[in-house]
C-alpha cells in the first residue's frame, strides 16, 4: 500500500511529496500472475500439480504442455514468465548459497554409525541411491526411513509424510508396525501417514510421480521412496537396441524426482538392483543397474552388502562433500540399529 508523507528537503522547509511503499503489504506472485494465464489455464496447471512458480520454471515447454494439456508456445511463454517472477536463472554468491543450504534437514536412520557416514543423516533436497544384492537390507532401510520421517524434527525426524512407490511388492505394513513400536509411535498413526502405491510397469511408475505432485497440495511430503527404481525399466527395455530409450526415460524419471525433492525440501530414496560383472578379475564384481545416468543423478550412493552374523556393511561410494567410508549396521525386529 503506497502512502504519502511530507519531508523537509532544505533549510527553507520546502515540502515535497515522497512515496513510501509498505513492503509487507506486497503479495508474493502466484501462477495467476504469469503472462497468458487466466483462470482456466491456472486451474489446468494446479490440477497437473504446478502450484508454485518454481515448479513451473524448472519444466521444459514440451513437458509442461504434455502434463498440463497446453500448447507448446503457450507453455514456453508461461515458463519464461515463471523464471522472471521466481527470480531464478541468475548467479548467486557462495554466501547466499550457504544460507540456502541452511534449509537442508537431516533424517536420522536409527544407526549412529550410518548417520555419521552421511554427515549427520539422510539429507533433504537430494536423491540417495541404495543398491545391493537381494537380502542386503535395501527395503529395510526404506521402511525405517519411512517411519523415522514421521518423528518431529527435534527427535531426528522430518515431521512430514511419506510416499512409497512399490515396484516389486516388497512393502510390508507389518514391518512398519514393528519399527513404529521400536521408536514409540502408534503403528496405526504411522501407517495412516505413509502413502503406498504399487507400480505395475515403468509408465505407471512415472505417472505416480505426477500423482505425488497432485496430492502434495494437502500433504506435507518429506520422503519419497522408489523401491526399486530400475526393476521395470530393466524388464521392459531388453537388449542394446533399447538401451538408449531406457536410459532417456530413466533420466527423465530421476529429473522429476529431483524436482520434487527441491520444491518440497524432501528426501528421495531410490533402491537399485545390481548385476555381476563376470569379467572382473579382482575386487567386488557387483555393479549397480542404470549406468552413468543413475550414478550422475544420485547425490549420495550407498552400497549394501551382507556380512557375518546377520550384519550389513553400508559403504558410501559417492557424495558431493563426504569421504568414502563404511558403517556396520544390523537389521533387528525394532528396525535398523548399530
Amino acid at each position: 500500500m503506497a502512502s504519502k508523507k511530507k519531508t523537509a528537503t532544505n533549510k527553507d522547509d520546502i515540502d515535497e511529496e515522497v512515496i513510501v511503499v509498505d513492503v509487507e503489504d506486497e503479495n508474493e506472485p502466484t501462477i495467476e500472475d504469469l503472462p497468458g494465464v487466466g483462470p482456466a489455464t491456472a486451474e489446468k496447471l494446479r490440477e497437473a500439480g504446478f502450484d508454485d512458480l518454481l515448479a513451473v520454471a524448472v519444466m521444459s515447454p514440451s513437458e509442461l504442455a504434455d502434463q498440463a494439456e497446453l500448447g507448446e508456445a503457450v507453455s514456453s511463454k508461461i515458463i519464461q514468465g515463471a523464471k522472471k517472477l521466481a527470480n531464478i536463472g541468475g548467479f548467486v554468491s557462495g554466501t547466499a548459497l550457504l544460507d540456502r543450504r541452511k534449509q537442508v534437514q537431516k533424517l536420522r536412520s536409527g544407526a549412529q554409525s550410518l548417520d555419521e557416514l552421511l554427515g549427520g543423516g539422510f539429507e533433504t533436497q537430494s536423491i540417495c541411491e541404495v543398491f545391493g544384492e537381494f537380502g542386503s537390507g535395501k527395503t529395510q532401510i526404506g521402511h525405517q526411513l519411512a517411519v523415522n520421517t514421521l518423528l518431529p524434527v527435534d527427535q531426528g525426524g522430518l515431521g512430514g509424510e511419506v510416499f512409497y512407490i512399490d515396484t516389486e511388492d516388497t512393502f510390508r505394513p507389518e514391518r512398519i508396525a514393528q519399527m513404529a513400536n521400536g521408536i514409540g509411535i502408534d503403528p496405526n498413526e504411522a501407517l495412516e501417514r505413509i502413502h503406498v502405491a504399487r507400480a505395475y510397469n515403468s509408465a505407471h511408475q512415472m505417472l505416480l510421480v505426477d500423482e505425488i505432485k497432485r496430492m502434495s497440495k494437502s500433504v506435507d511430503v518429506k520422503l519419497i521412496i522408489v523401491d526399486s527404481l530400475t526393476s521395470h525399466f530393466r524388464a521392459e527395455y531388453v537388449g542394446r537396441g533399447m538401451l538408449a530409450t531406457r536410459q532417456q526415460k530413466l533420466n527423465r524419471h530421476l529429473k522429476e524426482l529431483k524436482q520434487l525433492s527441491d520444491i518440497f525440501n524432501a528426501i528421495v530414496l531410490v533402491t537399485n538392483q545390481v548385476m555381476s560383472k563376470p569379467d572382473a578379475m579382482w575386487g567386488d564384481p557387483t555393479k549397480a543397474i542404470g549406468g552413468h545416468i543413475v550414478g550422475h543423478a544420485s547425490t549420495f550412493r550407498l552400497y549394501l552388502r551382507k556380512s557375518k552374523g546377520g550384519r550389513r556393511v553400508a559403504r558410501l561410494i559417492d557424495s558431493p562433500n563426504l569421504p568414502e567410508g563404511d558403517a556396520v549396521i544390523s537389521v533387528v525386529e525394532d528396525g535398523i540399529r548399530d
